[in-house]
């Protein structure tokens, strides 16, 4: 069995703004079983490439999502979810045919709607600032609550009163120009065969080249 073609059609599906249920993911791989389809997917799943639920269909694969976490992204011809801030800032960078993208949310304090008008070029203006909560290191323990809560609010004071009434502990604050250079490259050769996720150190770099050190991105000061 081979998984780099389950995970090429898991992305050929969501690119077309399809959901891939293990189902489709047989017809699409006439050679693949469902039975081989759910193994291969725990084999992905393990190495990171895609989260399952409990019922061992496709949750999320970066930076697409099979559920609604909060955005709404549209392209030219094509309506997805957006996983978190980061996936659906990516998804211009990473479908560059599809874009400019529509990217809409509402704030988690407020409930006011925004919305941005997304490309590869350029962030896109705005005073909203995106707040993570969840630390780097901690963001696999459980990635669809890691991606619900990397969220677009209003401002710093709209993230200090959703805090307070959550009662959580402030996470990891950026402007939109510093949301948008780390989802620039994030994922660049996601949908190419041969794709291999950063290596830790990789990654550290990437991060440094966007500015965003610290103990929250587990990078040494």
């Amino acid at each position: 069995m081979d998984t780099e073609d389950l995970r090429l059609a898991v992305y050929r599906l969501f690119r077309r703004g399809q959901i891939p249920r293990v189902a489709d993911l047989a017809v699409e791989l006439p050679t693949m079983s469902e039975q081989q389809v759910r193994a291969g997917l725990v084999t992905l799943a393990a190495q990171r490439h895609v989260a399952l639920g409990a019922d061992g269909e496709i949750t999320m694969a970066h930076p697409f999502t099979a559920v609604p976490l909060g955005f709404s992204v549209m392209g030219r011809d094509t309506l997805w979810w957006g996983g978190c801030a980061w996936d659906s800032f990516a998804l211009p960078h990473l479908l560059p045919d599809q874009g400019p993208m529509l990217v809409a949310t509402t704030c988690p304090a407020c409930e006011q709607a925004h919305a941005w008008r997304v490309g590869d070029h350029e962030p896109p203006p705005g005073g909203q600032v995106a707040h993570f909560l969840v630390p780097a290191a901690r963001m696999w323990d459980d990635v669809v609550y890691t991606c619900g809560n990397q969220r677009i609010f209003c401002s710093e004071a709209c993230v200090a009163t959703w805090l307070d009434k959550a009662e959580q502990a402030r996470g990891y604050v950026m402007d939109l120009p510093t949301l948008w250079r780390l989802a620039s490259g994030w994922y660049a050769g996601r949908l190419e065969r041969g794709y291999v996720r950063r290596e830790p150190s990789a990654a550290a770099d990437y991060l440094r080249r966007v500015e965003l050190a610290g103990a929250f991105w587990g990078l040494p000061e």
